[in-house]
């Protein structure tokens, strides 16, 4: 094979050569893209359900709150009150107590008509929504609740506040539920970039072993991940129980 030849032989595969590379390294990213856009519609499916279930068990724990707040304390207030307004018929000076019994009632109903809009939260702050919780928690003595709020207030995107709100309910009630705590401490802070939270009760504590946290924690970890952040429950037998959550600002 003489130069010549090996000139035109390599004029024709370079170019073949250059196109099957092409071709190769097209099919490939065409591959990754569809991978990248397939995860990209899981990720955007997944978070769309995790958002409905957290808007579905948003309006259970609003309609249970409903439920307690009307039997357990605006049904025994009007009951007070009737035998109040019972006795003040032959006791005329026990009218002052039936009339701030009843103003007490009408109070208890202002603060419970917060939570029966079932889209009440996407007007509320986060901060909002969780003061209506430490004030339920506090008016219905379930636990002495405290909540601090560091930095300037950042707006965040509703739906993802739905889910930080929800995480966070589930930890309130495993506290109210198992712990036997009898203060409950929150704490949300801002900085420029980050949110975080941070729940702490004093209640009995728990360990691996322990089953009453399994789904819950699996849960409130689950939809951490959704939004990007991290999650961390710390809890030690008799000490109390503590949740750490932080996420970043888009």
């Amino acid at each position: 094979m003489d130069e010549k030849e090996i000139i035109i032989i390599a004029a024709i595969a370079i170019p073949i050569t250059l196109v099957i590379v092409v071709i190769v390294l097209f099919s490939v990213f065409s591959r990754r893209k569809n991978r990248l856009l397939q995860e990209q519609e899981n990720a955007k499916k997944a978070f769309d359900r995790e958002l409905a279930e957290s808007q579905i068990e948003i309006r259970e724990e609003t309609l249970r709150n409903i439920s307690w707040e009307l039997h357990d304390n605006i049904g025994q207030l009007m009951t007070l009150a009737k035998i109040q307004a019972q006795m003040a018929q032959e006791r005329p000076e026990l009218l002052a107590e039936v009339s701030e019994t009843i103003g007490t009632g009408i109070d208890e109903l202002r603060a419970l008509s917060k939570l029966i809009n079932p889209e009440a939260l996407k007007s509320l702050s986060l901060k909002e929504a969780v003061s209506l919780e430490m004030e339920r928690f506090n008016r219905l003595k379930f636990i002495a609740a405290e909540l601090k709020v560091q930095g300037s207030i950042t707006p965040i995107e509703s739906n993802t506040q739905i889910i930080l709100f929800r995480i966070m309910q589930e930890f309130f009630s495993n506290t109210i539920k198992h712990s036997r705590a009898s203060t409950l401490k929150v704490i949300l802070d801002y900085s420029d970039e980050l949110l975080t939270i941070s729940a702490e009760d004093n209640g009995v504590g728990f360990d691996k072993s322990d089953n009453f946290m399994g789904i819950g924690l699996k849960n409130m970890k689950t939809r951490a991940q959704l939004i990007n952040s991290t999650l961390k429950i710390n809890s030690v037998k008799g000490q109390g129980t503590t949740l750490h959550l932080k996420y970043k600002f888009v």
